[in-house]
């Protein structure tokens, strides 16, 4: 008999509650898995911006991920934002003790343009965490700042993809077309080859935490035990959904709604 399926997450904290460790739970609650969570940074942020991030010590980050793997077995794993290179290399070595699905989503901006990890990290996130990785997530300026080219259209697109999969080594690439005009259209490329999620662009300001809550929902599913493919195919579904029932909380970008496929009355 199969095990109650569980999700971690190792990422920030979002005290507003939009992205970060708190959408990352929400989302795991919503698709019945069981989640966890290793808190890397608090940042204090809102809808309108970062005001302040503290760093945990690497050392707490550290145990809270051993305390979690001296107890409780999880069947898919996300990060999100890692702050410096010493909590990267903490998560490297434990990672590479481990056989489940690990989702990376590179975080480096918030939806506000507030950077929220160091440089240097950049570099180690890309030469030691991605070849770790079954898939990360990058929006576009993420795809270029990990490949180092600009990306002006859907071939740059799928090229970026490629070119963090076969140069980069990670698993696969999901690289998301929000910044686009147009459809929202995604592009996954699994080692071999290119496939296409596209949706319709919803006019909202009302974007807080979606990259969270899409890469949340993929790991999700993925220790739901669905294939990549369809993993991504049901998250792509399922934060859609939360921007279409989006709604306006706090001053600045509200968040997704991460109830929103029980308004609409289906899960796919």
């Amino acid at each position: 008999m199969r095990q109650i399926p569980s999700a971690l997450t190792i990422a920030g904290t979002d005290p507003s509650g939009g992205a970060g460790i708190q959408a990352d739970l929400k989302t795991f609650q919503e698709l019945k898995t069981y989640g966890m969570s290793v808190i890397t940074s608090i940042v204090a942020q809102n809808t309108t911006g970062v005001q302040d991030v503290h760093h945990l010590p690497v050392s707490m980050v550290k145990q809270q991920f051993e305390s979690i793997l001296n107890d409780i077995s999880f069947h898919a794993f996300k990060t999100g934002m890692i702050a410096n290179v010493d909590m990267m290399r903490v998560i490297s070595e434990k990672t590479s003790e481990l056989d489940v699905p690990y989702v990376m989503d590179p975080v480096m901006v918030a939806t506000s343009g507030d950077p929220l990890i160091a440089k240097e990290a950049r570099h180690f996130l890309r030469e030691h965490l991605l070849p770790l990785t079954s898939i990360v997530t990058p929006n576009i300026p993420e795809a270029a700042d990990i490949t180092g080219e600009k990306i002006d259209s859907v071939e740059d697109m799928k090229s970026a993809a490629e070119q963090i999969v076969h140069k980069h080594g990670a698993g696969a690439a999901l690289v998301k077309g929000g910044h686009m005009k147009g459809e929202a259209i995604d592009f996954l490329y699994d080692g071999n080859k290119m496939h296409t999620f596209s949706s319709e662009r919803i006019d909202t300001n009302n974007t807080h935490g979606t990259g969270c809550t899409y890469s949340a929902a993929i790991t999700a599913f993925l220790s739901l035990g669905f294939p990549l493919t369809a993993a991504v195919e049901k998250a792509k579904y399922f934060v859609t959904a939360a921007i279409r029932h989006s709604f306006s909380l706090g001053k600045g970008n509200g968040p997704t709604n991460h109830w929103a496929t029980r308004i609409e009355g289906v899960t796919k």
